[in-house]
């Protein structure tokens, strides 16, 4: 009986404990919702600043309010490239700005189309007579490729710049699945469809290496024209290709190499860089103590001070950004039950024209098919229907596509990627490795199929296969209708196969090039708009009050910037963070993924993560057979 009441009070206090934790969370809610109140838009004379902590997306994901509160690190930003477009150009016009300032500091990439569209925008500034400075602690291609566009170019005197160009290696667990004794049943059509290939081969087939150099050259020459039209003097061939003697020949010091490369202009610490820009914009108001502080305004205020105009006729733009999957889900993921949600309540809302913009590199057929049905009942209004692609729309990113009258698209677009496949894990091998058999009675062919524990009768092989090439003939069918081709002429361009954008126009799979803003203009003039007599309206849900009530009180002024390194060993040390995380996105794909797949698996996606600070990657949807599995190794393993 003492063991028992000392039990209780322990329960008891654990009871009291937890009612205390919770009556604190709930006052401290209530005071800051109390207390919230959105930020004064305020525009000040001095520089528009470019803070590009964190990652350029084409759509934010939704930040959980819950995780963001029990988070000890702060929350990787996300900068929609649109937003970051608007600001850096409406700087060009606004008296108010003297110079545009891009802190790369923390900068973690984006996609080379977003990236190119803000170099045109710095371009823009600097014609307008105003400066553009950029300053990093470490440059890589994505930050050198907004930095060419700048008058000046800053380095940390610790710092670096290092010109690695596309590509790399990709993980291959064709020996790991068969020493696990795990049977994977893969369904495919396309020669050239190697989303399959990390789970039954150990390397790279030879249609993978053909169709992977050829787009990554055309990535390379593409990024290469770009950098070096807006940077002359920088002498890209000898940092890419002899990197090590640069450094070697600045006795070390990867800075002094960089800026002997005409890769920076100066290099300086923040405090210096500050100094600098100070003598420019003028000393910052408030701030009139701290080293290299100046004076200006962040660019998400100049957004708020500067809303988008809502004059004339409305041309929708709705966004597909990320995975496409079953159910609901985004922003930053495209659910396909969401967006067609998004689709049909705009259906009253008396549209001139619709834009669907595309950043993705496909996923399930399903829900592809359910955004394209959704996009047909727009077309059945009589509005046109045009497509802009981004960085990424292949596979089902170019099947949802397909209802459009035009696509446009930029040289570096990926697209393409026309085939389908299934991959489907069973474990009767593994399991009978360990003494768990299966066994019982069928009364068809098909009779308690399909079977992940005892194993694919062949009818069901075969079944899952005439599947596979029925979807694969629709998606020709559908490509090969709104294309105007033959199928005869559409099939030798599909079979899987990634195309960079300047040869898919060749190929007829795009019409023109452009970004959105052209994709819009150009819908606008087939619903015979002249301009300044329509604006843009996108498609996207409000966020709740609570969410952005937790954005604001996470908002990046109000946490250290310091969440992790930024020099070259950090960038290192995120790379093998991405592949810890890769395995356990593979991981995942393998055991978790339903359904028949439209997905391109050689398409770069959007740089997300959860956290920062070190740590190593959160493994993301790990599912219960993805965790079994993990056991079974571990006993597999550990048998020797």
């Amino acid at each position: 009986m003492a063991f028992a009441r000392k039990v209780w009070k322990l329960l008891v206090g654990i009871k009291d404990g937890l009612v205390l934790l919770l009556l604190l969370l709930f006052f401290g809610l209530l005071y800051a919702a109390l207390s919230y109140s959105p930020k004064p838009a305020l525009v000040r004379d001095g520089a528009l600043l470019v803070a590009l902590d964190g990652v350029v997306v084409e759509e934010p994901q939704t930040i959980d309010p819950l995780s963001l509160l029990l988070s000890s690190r702060a929350n990787v930003q996300e900068h929609r490239a649109l937003d970051v477009v608007r600001a850096i150009e409406g700087a060009a016009s606004d008296e108010r700005i003297k110079l545009v300032v891009l802190d790369l500091d923390y900068f973690l990439g984006g996609g080379s189309v977003h990236l190119s569209r803000i170099g045109e925008a710095m371009d823009k500034v600097r014609a307008a007579g105003k400066p553009v400075l950029t300053h990093a602690i470490y440059y890589a291609d994505d930050a050198f490729q907004l930095a060419a566009h700048a008058d000046e170019v800053w380095l940390d005197p610790l710092g670096g710049a290092l010109v690695a160009g596309p590509g790399g290696t990709s993980l291959y667990y064709g020996d790991l699945l068969e020493r696990l004794k795990v049977n994977v049943h893969i369904y495919r059509v396309g020669t050239y469809k190697s989303a399959v290939e990390p789970f039954e081969r150990n390397d790279q087939s030879p249609a993978a290496e053909q169709a992977a150099r050829a787009l990554y050259d055309s990535l390379w020459t593409n990024w290469q024209d770009e950098v070096k039209r807006a940077r002359p003097q920088a002498q890209i061939d000898l940092a890419a290709s002899e990197p090590a003697r640069l450094i070697e020949a600045a006795g070390g010091d990867p800075a002094r190499a960089a800026l002997t490369a005409g890769l920076v202009d100066k290099l300086g610490t923040r405090e210096a860089f500050g100094a600098h820009v100070a003598g420019i914009a003028g000393p910052d108001p408030v701030l009139t103590e701290m080293p290299g502080a100046y004076a200006h305004t962040a660019y998400d205020a100049w957004l708020a001070a500067n809303p988008l105009e809502n004059d004339g006729a409305a041309i929708g733009v709705v966004t597909i950004a990320g995975e496409i999957v079953d159910g609901k889900a985004g922003p930053g993921a495209a659910g396909g039950e969401s967006i067609a949600a998004l689709l049909d309540e705009a259906l009253d809302d008396e549209l001139a024209a619709l834009v669907v913009r595309v950043d993705s590199p496909g996923g399930s057929v399903l829900a592809s098919e359910q955004i394209r049905q959704a996009i047909l009942r727009h077309k059945a209004k009589g509005i046109p229907i045009v497509v802009s692609m981004a960085n990424v729309a292949a596979s089902g990113g170019y099947w949802v596509a397909t209802p459009a009258e035009a696509i446009f698209a930029e040289p570096s677009t990926i697209t393409g990627s026309i085939g389908v496949f299934a991959v489907v894990p069973t474990l009767e091998d593994s399991l009978g490795a360990i003494g768990i058999n299966a066994d019982g009675v069928q009364t068809t062919v098909l009779s308690g199929q399909p079977d992940i524990l005892g194993g694919f009768t062949p009818e069901l092989e075969r079944v899952m296969q005439a599947q596979i090439e029925g979807v694969y003939g629709r998606f020709l069918s559908l490509v090969a209708t709104s294309r105007g081709l033959p199928l005869q002429r559409v099939a030798p361009v599909a079979e899987g196969r990634v195309w960079a954008g300047g040869t898919a126009r060749q190929l007829g799979l795009v019409d023109r090039f452009g970004g959105l803003e052209e994709a819009v203009a150009y819908a606008a003039g087939r619903a015979e708009l002249k301009e300044g007599a329509y604006h843009t309206r996108f498609l996207a849900p409000e966020p709740d009050f609570l969410t952005s009530l937790f954005v604001d009180m996470a908002a990046p002024e109000k946490q250290s910037r310091r969440g992790g390194g930024a020099d070259l060993f950090a960038h290192l040390a995120a790379g093998r963070s991405a592949m810890v995380s890769r395995i356990a996105a593979d991981t995942n794909r393998l055991f978790a993924t339903p359904g028949v797949q439209a997905r391109c698996m050689e398409c770069p996606v959007a740089l997300r993560a959860p956290e920062i600070g070190g740590a190593a990657p959160q493994m993301w949807g790990a599912t219960v057979q993805g965790s079994y599995m993990m056991q079974i190794a571990r006993m597999l393993f550990a048998a020797g």
